[in-house]
C-alpha cells in the first residue's frame, strides 16, 4: 500500500519551506525601472524646448511616479547655446546623481532641477550655495559701488525685463536672474534676499555668487574696468567663463523638498592669488 495523499502533500510543503529557508536572503526579487524611463522622458521634453526658450517646466509620468522638472538659461544666451547648456546639465545630472529622483545641476549658463511630484516645496528664497572670492577690498568706496551696482539688479528685474539683468557699474560687474515663472514682486524679493545673503556670507570679497532656490546673483570687481567680453558666455568658446569646471556634489536634504542636489560651477570667476584692494572715499 502506497503513501497516503496527505503524506505526499506534507512532504512537498516540507521540502518547499526547506528550500525557501535555505535560500540566500540577498536574492533579487524584482527591480523597478519606472523612474528611469520617467526621467528619460522628462529630459527629452526639456531638451527639445531649450532650443526655442530660455525657460521651460514640465511633468513626466503619472500619479506617485510623476516627476516635475525645469531648466533656466541665462537671459543673454542664444537659443543654440541654451540648448547646448541644458544638454550638458542633463548629462552631468546622470553622471553625478545617477537615477536620483531629485536633483539640481547648476552650470554657469543654465541650471536643471527636478523632483518627484508632491514633494513639499522649499521656499523660493531658500539658500542653496555660495562662492565667495578670496580677494578682499578695504575702504568705504567698494561698499558704495557694490551697493549701487546691486541696486541696478533690483531695479531691472522688477521692471518686467524677463527677470534677468547683467551689467557693469563703476568697475563692478553684476548679474541677477530669477526663475522664469516667478512674478515681478517675488523676483525682486528673491534678489533682495540674495543680496543681503551676499553681504552676510561674503562680506568684503570682491567677487561672489549666491544661489537661492528661485534666483541667483553674482558680482565681480575689476580693478582695470569690466572687460568687454564679460557678457559673453557661449558654448562656442568665447568669453572667460567657458574655462574648466569643477563639480561639487551635496548629498542629503537641501531644505525640505530635495533628496539630493548636485551643483556644478565654473571656477574661473575667482583669482588664485589673494590681494587686498583699497578704495578712496
Amino acid at each position: 500500500m502506497g503513501p497516503s495523499p496527505s503524506l505526499i502533500l506534507s512532504l512537498i510543503v516540507s521540502i518547499f519551506f526547506t528550500l525557501c529557508s535555505s535560500s540566500d536572503y540577498t536574492n533579487l526579487v524584482f527591480k523597478g525601472g519606472i523612474y528611469k524611463q520617467t526621467l528619460k522622458n522628462l529630459f527629452n521634453a526639456l531638451i527639445s524646448q531649450s532650443s526655442a526658450s530660455k525657460f521651460y517646466n514640465s511633468t513626466s509620468g503619472d500619479g506617485a511616479s510623476a516627476i516635475n522638472g525645469l531648466y533656466q538659461c541665462r537671459g543673454d544666451l542664444s537659443n543654440d547655446d541654451c540648448n547646448s547648456c541644458v544638454k550638458r546639465a542633463q548629462g552631468q545630472s546622470q553622471k553625478l546623481c545617477g537615477e536620483a529622483v531629485a536633483a539640481r545641476v547648476q552650470l554657469n549658463g543654465c541650471y536643471l532641477r527636478y523632483e518627484i511630484s508632491g514633494f513639499r516645496q522649499v521656499s523660493g528664497t531658500e539658500f542653496l550655495y555660495k562662492i565667495c572670492g578670496s580677494n578682499r577690498a578695504s575702504g568705504a568706496g567698494f561698499e558704495d559701488r557694490l551697493e549701487m551696482a546691486m541696486g541696478e539688479i533690483v531695479k531691472d528685474v522688477g521692471s518686467g525685463n524677463s527677470g534677468f539683468y547683467a551689467g557693469g557699474y563703476q568697475s563692478v560687474y553684476v548679474l541677477g536672474q530669477c526663475e522664469g515663472d516667478l512674478g515681478s514682486g517675488d523676483c525682486v524679493n528673491c534678489v533682495k534676499t540674495a543680496i543681503d545673503r551676499s553681504k552676510s556670507e561674503c562680506g568684503s570679497s570682491i567677487s561672489a555668487q549666491i544661489y537661492l532656490q528661485e534666483c541667483y546673483i553674482s558680482y565681480t570687481y575689476y580693478p582695470n574696468g569690466v572687460p568687454s567680453d564679460e557678457k559673453s558666455l557661449s558654448s562656442s568658446g568665447k568669453g572667460r567663463k567657458t574655462q574648466k569646471t569643477v563639480a561639487i556634489v551635496l548629498g542629503g536634504l537641501v531644505g525640505v523638498g530635495l533628496v539630493m542636489a548636485c551643483l556644478l560651477f565654473a571656477k574661473s570667476t575667482f583669482k588664485k592669488k589673494t590681494h587686498t584692494y583699497k578704495y578712496g572715499g
